[in-house]
């Protein structure tokens, strides 16, 4: 089957670009194959700003996403595997999608044995972002 998470990421980054929103993008950069400035890397996580000004050649692929920016004044090519892609959001009003960070980087499907169809499993250490119904 055909991955969802790349699509996702794609689609929420046209939604922040086409509403004026600075797409942001937090990555786990301690996953293998993940190129990024390590002297921005906090508590093993890193957030990097997608915003068309700020990355150039950027590529939203079905394994990787990959930009060239400048870090502290230095170019950089940042190579990003999707599994590794915890969260793309809107910086201005933390709208968008948190994945799981399992292995094949799938939005976990609901319970279908909780009793409330509304019921959600605890969140671990990720941005707040609101909720969009």
């Amino acid at each position: 089957m055909i991955p969802l998470k790349p699509y996702l990421i794609r689609a929420v980054y046209d939604w922040c670009v086409n509403s004026d929103l600075t797409p942001y993008l937090l990555v786990n950069a301690e996953s293998s194959d993940v190129i990024v400035p390590r002297q921005s890397v906090q508590e093993g996580r890193i957030v990097l700003n997608l915003r068309p000004q700020a990355v150039h050649n950027l590529a939203l692929g079905d394994n990787y996403v990959e930009f060239n920016a400048r870090f502290g004044g230095s170019p950089m090519h940042v190579k990003i595997p999707v599994r590794s892609v915890l969260a793309i959001y809107a910086r201005e009003n933390g709208q968008g999608m948190v994945f799981d960070g399992n292995e094949e980087g799938e939005p976990t499907p609901p319970d279908p044995t909780a009793t409330e169809p509304s019921e959600t499993k605890p969140v671990k250490s990720r941005p707040v972002l609101k909720v969009v119904k």
